[in-house]
């Protein structure tokens, strides 16, 4: 597993991190705002898994938000830069802009999730939940594991598949391709079925609901240091939150675009949605001096 710099800190402190860029992500519904979200966590993405893995993540993200932005003005005929008409119905600029801004919110979150994901093992999931909440928990990282083992499994099936050459004719063509997706869901769905019934006899035999309070893999304990970091990312979200709700006050979306709030508004914001990267060149320098 990749080190981040996040495993200085207590799991406590990357957790507060992303559920405040999440809701910051999903709040602030500004144009700007929704750039500084988007950017960074693009760039954080391609620290800690690479360009080529973002890339394929990005390459059906940036479908999605086409899609939203087309899909918009379907519901929302409203603004008054009117591009073009379609029968009676008139399609405005304004619509367009809203419905490519919701896509963008929604790629933001995405991407926040994955990278949550990513800095939050198993581990550090059952450190925090698990004295407080243990089915919690222990759902929380299951998920965490069990959605990047479904997609490679698949993607192994897939792979199977096209390596076999008896099955290769019965999936040519519309209906033979069809099929074949037919034939890797049923499988995986089977290898998914078999492999929760190996887990839950695993968790029985190693004693799981037995004690109330669960033990961890690995212990961690909440320092000064900690405790100093925290304080000083909640000012910062806090910070950014009072600038990002004034800037949203400002702004609109309809009936024009307008109302953009001064430059210096959007730093706290900027810094928040940087403080990672800022964190891993300052590790990457440490090592490298």
């Amino acid at each position: 597993m990749k080190r981040t710099a996040f495993d200085l800190f207590h799991p406590v402190v990357a957790f507060c991190y992303f559920a405040a860029f999440i809701v910051l992500s999903m709040t602030a519904m500004q144009p700007v705002y929704l750039a500084i979200s988007f950017v960074g966590a693009l760039a954080y993405s391609i620290v800690l898994r690479g360009w080529r893995a973002t890339g394929r993540s990005f390459a059906w993200q940036l479908p999605l938000i086409v899609i939203v932005a087309l899909a918009n003005p379907l519901f929302s005929s409203s603004g008054s830069t009117e591009l073009f008409r379609i029968g009676l119905r008139a399609f405005y600029l304004e619509s367009f802009f809203y419905g490519g801004c919701m896509g963008l919110m929604l790629a933001c979150v995405l991407m926040l999730f994955s990278n949550a994901s990513t800095v939050l093992t198993s581990d550090k999931v059952m450190a925090l939940f698990g004295g407080v909440v243990p089915t919690i928990g222990l759902m929380l990282s299951m998920t965490a594991r069990l959605v990047p083992q479904f997609v490679r499994r698949g993607s192994d099936i897939g792979d199977v598949q096209r390596a076999c050459t008896a099955s290769r004719a019965a999936t040519q063509g519309k209906r033979g391709a069809a099929r074949g997706y037919l034939r890797l869901t049923s499988v995986l769905m089977g290898w998914s079925m078999e492999d929760s019934l190996d887990t839950a006899s695993a968790m029985k035999a190693r004693g799981w609901g037995a004690s109330a309070r669960r033990t961890t893999y690995a212990r961690y304990r909440f320092r000064r240091f900690d405790a100093a970091a925290l304080a000083c990312l909640g000012a910062l979200a806090l910070a950014a939150a009072g600038a990002a709700w004034t800037a949203c006050t400002l702004f609109h979306f309809y009936p024009t675009i307008g109302g953009w709030a001064p430059w210096w508004s959007y730093l706290p914001y900027a810094l928040f949605a940087a403080l990672p990267i800022a964190m891993t060149a300052k590790e990457r320098m440490r090592w490298r001096a």
